[in-house]
């Protein structure tokens, strides 16, 4: 082999979850194998401290930026400034996560709010609670929920198909992420905070757990046959 096939090559791609070592005791558990998916962490009252545990459940997992912001502060060597970050992370199926970053540069800062994000990442509800429609496909949510974060508060309803995400950009994005097609949201307060504003339709959807949908109840008469 000559010198210029060694060079062009291709290099073997390595898996950093390879490398990983856990240093919890869940990280341990999935790494294993034990724990294959997120209702099992939510049914034992697990808490993610490791971002490579959302990596090793959802390795198709889906980002995106939704509010950049510039933070200055004085200090004694004179005016500092970083980047603010919003991250949402889902992978369409009904898990999603939000977190918020900080570092004096654009990258560290998206980063750091994409490991909070994983850190946060928990499951909703999906559904189609509108009585237009009444199929059995989860394209939008049971029921009507509510959400708040700071001065926002939004409404989300469920829609039959076609109607879409009514709701403006940022509450598009979440939605996207979080794997709804068609949603009607009313938001009250200062919705160009897109940082709380994200925040409150996240809030929202973890309301679809809450209160159990007609559509799971199950009769004890039924069980019983």
């Amino acid at each position: 082999m000559s010198k210029q096939q060694r060079r062009r090559a291709p290099r073997p791609e390595i898996n950093p979850l390879d490398e990983w070592t856990p240093k919890t005791k869940l990280g341990r558990l999935v790494k294993d194998g034990h724990i294959n998916g997120i209702e099992e962490i939510l049914e034992n009252n697990y808490r993610i401290r490791e971002p490579e545990i959302v990596d090793a459940l959802f390795p198709e997992l889906k980002q995106e930026v939704v509010d950049v912001s510039m933070v200055q502060r004085q200090s004694d060597s004179g005016q500092q400034k970083s980047f603010r970050i919003t991250v949402i992370v889902g992978n369409g199926e009904g898990v999603l996560g939000i977190g918020v970053g900080k570092a004096p540069e654009f990258v560290p800062a998206v980063r750091a709010a994409e490991s909070r994000a994983k850190l946060n990442i928990t499951k909703f509800r999906r559904g189609c609670g509108s009585w237009e429609c009444r199929c059995h496909d989860p394209h939008s949510i049971p029921f009507e929920v509510h959400g708040t974060s700071g001065s926002v508060s939004v409404t989300l309803r469920p829609a039959p198909k076609g109607t879409g995400l009514v709701t403006a950009d940022v509450g598009k994005i979440v939605l996207r992420i979080a794997g709804l097609n068609d949603v009607w949201s009313i938001s009250k307060g200062r919705s160009r905070t897109s940082s709380n504003f994200a925040k409150a339709f996240v809030d929202a959807l973890l309301q679809t757990y809450k209160m159990l949908p007609p559509q799971e109840w199950v009769s004890s008469g039924a069980t019983e046959q």
